[in-house]
């Protein structure tokens, strides 16, 4: 964010006091969280990002002091807790925390946006029925909620009771892929890529059904979104010992512009994880 930008945040508070008119709180809120997620996203500097990203999360901290129950707000809160915490929290106490805050925020949108509360306490079968029931203006609430979740169940992966939701979650990302499975650049089929991954078949993996997802992933983002190839590359790859298409798929990767709109951040992390990837695979394989 450039000196004025700096500025103009700075300037937010004032701004909402001299503004007594709710809608127009709301229209400011929304707008400075989009800003700040855009300008965070379209960081290639990772240790820009790094560092500075923790004064925007308390920033809208703050912001949602002020409307507890703004679900734009809300999913574009645990977004970047999420993201945050999986990209560069090493410390494990201190990533489930952030996890679970962003678990958190994303349930409260939920609860408040569509009536869906105590979600991942509920029978399986009502949890079933209110997956079943959204629709497509729901889309972008069922990718904030499983992203936040499925994220919270990585910073977990040590507790099984967090593990036996995973689920849950399979099944907010296969609704979104009837829903919408070009949403984020395919993002749902990146995650179902994932999970279906993250066993071998005699464990009951289902890799080539991971292999479909994150090809149609690709796909779906013309090769633009990094990240889906660096998973692809790890998660199946490694999995069924394809060292030919695991290095292909890394070097594409390296040999790509990382600067694309709401991309450029997370290609840069991909990036990074690639080379590493690369680094290792003689050990590997």
């Amino acid at each position: 964010m450039t000196l004025t930008g700096l500025k103009a945040v700075a300037a937010i508070p004032i701004l909402l006091m001299v503004c007594g008119c709710a809608s127009m709180l709301n229209s400011v809120t929304q707008g400075l969280a989009s800003d700040l997620s855009a300008a965070i996203l379209d960081n290639p500097d990772v240790d820009v990002v790094r560092e500075g990203a923790p004064a925007y999360l308390i920033l809208i901290d703050g912001l949602l002091q002020n409307s507890p129950d703004n679900v734009d707000l809300l999913l574009t809160a645990a977004s970047l807790n999420g993201a945050y915490a999986a990209a560069f929290i090493s410390d494990e106490n201190r990533a489930r925390l952030m996890a679970d805050k962003a678990r958190s925020q994303a349930m409260r949108a939920a609860c408040v946006a569509a009536r869906g509360c105590d979600l991942a306490t509920i029978a399986f079968v009502d949890f079933e029925h209110w997956v079943a029931a959204r629709t497509a203006k729901d889309v972008v609430l069922i990718h904030g909620l499983g992203s936040a979740w499925a994220g919270w169940i990585q910073a977990n992966s040590d507790d099984f009771n967090a593990i036996a939701e995973l689920a849950r979650v399979k099944l907010l990302m296969q609704r979104l892929i009837e829903l919408d499975e070009r949403y984020d650049y395919g993002a749902a089929h990146l995650y179902m890529g994932v999970f279906e991954t993250l066993l071998p078949p005699a464990l009951g993996g289902r890799p080539e059904i991971g292999r479909v997802h994150f090809e149609k992933a690709v796909q779906i983002s013309g090769g633009r979104h990094l990240l889906t190839k660096v998973m692809y590359a790890d998660q199946y790859g490694r999995l069924v010992f394809d060292r030919e298409l695991h290095d292909r798929l890394l070097r594409e990767v390296l040999a790509s512009d990382p600067r694309q709109p709401g991309l450029t951040l997370i290609n840069t992390v991909a990036q990074q994880r690639a080379v590493d990837l690369l680094e290792t695979a003689d050990d590997y394989f």
